[in-house]
């Protein structure tokens, strides 16, 4: 009974990332915003040098210009993301979230989950840390509710008002 519980949950848990649909690189752009499934071809892997990594997968004969998908993997995320050549001529399935970028569209690798239908890894909008840092104890936002000052003396100890 116990074994026939944990295949039935089993099946249960997969079903979902077998069932989602993978949309052709071709079909990306038609999904801008979605976080979907791409299927692709890694022609080559491609790094620059402040470590930003490019999934290829247009082939040879496809100039640039007339590419319009990209793989991009940041050098910051090199650690989650893990080796990537070895994806060179291979047949991919990644999830992740379209972006429209520089006339194409392009997903996001920040974490080696998505191969296996995870979601990217979270990365905290830079402009809204600015001055935060964890250890300070001060809210990460300047909301004046936050502040123990506000509305000091407008209510008592029993909950009415002065």
């Amino acid at each position: 009974m116990r074994a026939m519980i944990l295949c039935l949950f089993a099946a249960l848990t997969v079903q979902p990332l077998a069932a989602r649909k993978c949309y052709s690189t071709d079909e990306a752009a038609d999904h801008s915003g979605k976080d979907v499934c791409i299927r692709a071809h890694v022609y080559d892997v491609v790094e620059m040098k402040d470590g930003t990594r490019f999934l290829d997968v247009c082939s040879p004969e496809t100039p640039d210009e007339k590419c319009r998908f990209s793989i991009v993997s940041l050098g910051q995320d090199r650690k989650d993301v893990g080796e990537l050549s070895q994806l060179r001529n291979q047949d991919i399935q990644i999830r992740g979230t379209i972006r429209p970028f520089r006339g194409r569209s392009e997903i996001l690798l920040s974490n080696a989950r998505q191969f296996k239908g995870g979601p990217e890894k979270f990365h905290a909008n830079p402009a809204l840390m600015k001055g935060f840092a964890p250890d300070d104890g001060k809210a990460p936002v300047n909301d004046p509710a936050l502040h123990s000052h506000h509305h000091h003396g407008s209510f008592n100890s029993t909950g009415t008002s002065h």
